[in-house]
Formats: C-alpha cells, structure tokens, sequence
C-alpha cells in the first residue's frame, strides 16, 4: 500500500479530478470513489479507482478499511440549483443522506478527518459584500438547503466522535487543468464561461443571459470566479492544517473580485475574436445581484491566495480544454464515418 492514502468521493468529476492530480503531486495517493453519474472515467488518473455509490454502505466501509485513508475529500454530490426546486427529493439522498453514509462509516472505520465540498449557497440572498464566514445562513433552494443540512450533520459528528471538518465554501469555480489534462465537461452545462466558449465554438448556436436588470454597471450578475486549481491548492492545504492541527473549520473560497455576465461574455470574445451570439432573457427568480466572498479567513488559517484566478487565466485554460474536446469529438465523428464507410 502506497503512503499517505486519502479518499475522494466523487474523485471523477470536475473539481474531483483536480484535487487528485494536485494530491498525487503533493505526495498523497488519492483513491477515487465514483459512481459516473456525473463524473468522467478519463479523468481518473491519480491513483486507484472505486465504482460505487456513497449509498452503497458495505461498500464505502469495505473501502475504508482495505485503503485506511488519513482523511476523505467529499465531493460527491448533486449541483445544479434549478435541478433541486424540480427535484428535491434527489438533492436530499444525495447530499444529505449520502453525507450521513459516509459520516457514520468514517466512524465505524475510524477515519477521523474529512474536507467537505460546500457552496456559498447556504449564505442564501446576500445582506452585504463582500461575504464573509460569519454571513447568516439562509439558504434559498434545496441545493443550498442540502449543504447547509449536511454542515450541520458534520459540527454533530465533530463534536460526538471528534471528526475534523474543513468546510470549504466555493463560490465560482471555472477554469480548467493549466496542461489541459482534465477540465469541465458537464451535460447539462450551467457555467457561464463554458457556455460562451461553446458557443464561441460553434457548439451552440447562441448563450442565452438572465437578467439585465440587476444593481451592476451593465445590469447583468456579477459572480466571483475563482479557478479550480486554486481551489485544488485550498483543499491539499485545508488537509495539511487538520493533520497538523486536528480542529475543525469552515472557510470561504473565492478571490474577492466579482465580474458581470456580460463581462465574460466579452472577454471570451476578445480572447478567440469572434462575435458571441447572445440571447437576453428574464432574470431567474432569487437570483441576487453580486455574490463575492470575503477570503481573508482562508488566507488566514490556510496561508492561500488565489493564484490563477485572474479573467484572462481563467478563460485562456477553459477555451484550450474546450477547444481540446470539439477536436476530439470531430476526430470520434471522422473515425465512425470511416469504420461505417468500410463495413
């Protein structure tokens, strides 16, 4: 067994993948635990791969006993807020009864430190900005809901059985793998600058903008985006701090600067010099003006400054992975043709 075992759950998907590659590179040997309903075989590359589901409880404790990891990256969960009002249900197994799963074979196994992927969501509507830690929590969706519910099931185990927790509070991820070994790939795709750069792409025929009317410059949202390797970097630390330290704490994770919509969208199309369709439509209910985080807390008991969050960065490693896939889905296409054409 190699040194320095950790579990990820959820260790295929988008940010998944990055802390993976960043542990192996900081001399930890990840262990991804996926079930693929989001996540990506091809992005498992780190280290050993377990197929299965947090629900499955023989298997997640069969996990932890064979591996004995020093500490589990918590992932694996639904993400998609309008997805959640549909379809509650779905977001509360995942988020909150997965998370118990996990919580209690940690327990059973003796697995006492875990980092857990949270949302600015459960600060729900901003009452100031920057946001920091101590923001009231109000979340306004069941996605929001579900992580706030299961912080709250983390501080009950904390305290029971002396499980330390970093909660890490991500506002925007974006950006891809600075060698463009793994980036985003979602189905459906939320993300603003993913959606300009496929339509950039002439992936989509268009992007569509909700909401001109927000208190901004140019009345679109503005969101902090915070690249996923910086986020990646957070994790790796937030894991140094409880192995040295064995408290529990809950950090926000974003750069301190917001950009519109709209500024996106023109970045993306200076950047590739092409003219973005762009389809206005109304501004989606709940939907607040800024959200931009307060970072000093991580800077703070993490030592972490973004590094790579800056827009051109960001979008210049999210259009190469982007770019990388239309070529690679033109070269599947060609491959098909010939092998029917030879039939």
């Amino acid at each position: 067994m190699k040194e320095n075992p950790v579990l990820v759950t959820g260790g295929a998907g988008y940010i998944g993948a990055h802390v993976c590659k960043t542990l192996a590179r900081e001399g930890f040997f990840p262990i991804t635990y996926d079930n693929l309903s989001t996540g990506h075989a091809y992005a498992v590359k780190w280290g050993p791969f377990v197929q299965a589901s947090l629900a499955d409880r023989a298997q997640l404790k069969e996990t932890l006993n064979f591996y004995k990891p020093k500490a589990v990256f918590h992932f694996a969960a639904s993400a998609l807020v309008v997805e959640s009002i549909n379809d509650p249900g779905k977001y509360y197994r995942n988020n909150v009864a997965n998370t118990l799963n996990l919580l209690e074979a940690m327990e059973d196994c003796g697995v006492k430190n875990l980092i857990f992927s949270s949302t600015c969501a459960v600060y729900g509507q901003p009452r100031f900005h920057p946001m920091t830690e101590e923001h009231p929590q109000s979340p306004i969706n069941p996605y929001g809901r579900s992580k706030w519910i299961a912080e709250q099931i983390m501080g009950d185990f904390s305290k029971l059985h002396g499980i330390n927790v970093a909660a890490l509070r991500y506002f925007n991820a974006a950006g891809a793998d600075l060698q463009t070994e793994i980036g985003e790939n979602h189905t459906p795709e939320t993300h603003i600058i993913p959606l300009a750069i496929q339509t950039a792409l002439g992936v989509r025929p268009e992007i569509a903008v909700y909401g001109t009317d927000f208190q901004t410059p140019d009345g679109s949202a503005i969101r902090d985006y915070v690249h996923v390797q910086d986020l990646a970097d957070a994790h790796v630390a937030a894991l140094r701090l409880l192995l040295a330290e064995q408290k529990s704490i809950t950090v926000n994770l974003g750069t301190g600067t917001g950009h519109s919509v709209l500024e996106i969208i023109n970045a993306v199309q200076k950047y590739c010099s092409k003219t973005i369709s762009v389809r206005l439509e109304k501004r989606r209910e709940g939907e607040p003006s800024i959200l931009v985080a307060d970072n000093r807390l991580a800077s703070k008991l993490l030592g972490w400054k973004p590094r790579y969050s800056d827009l051109p960065t960001l979008i210049e490693s999210a259009w190469k992975w982007h770019q990388l896939l239309v070529e690679n889905a033109a070269l599947l296409r060609s491959t098909i043709q010939r092998i029917g054409a030879s039939e």
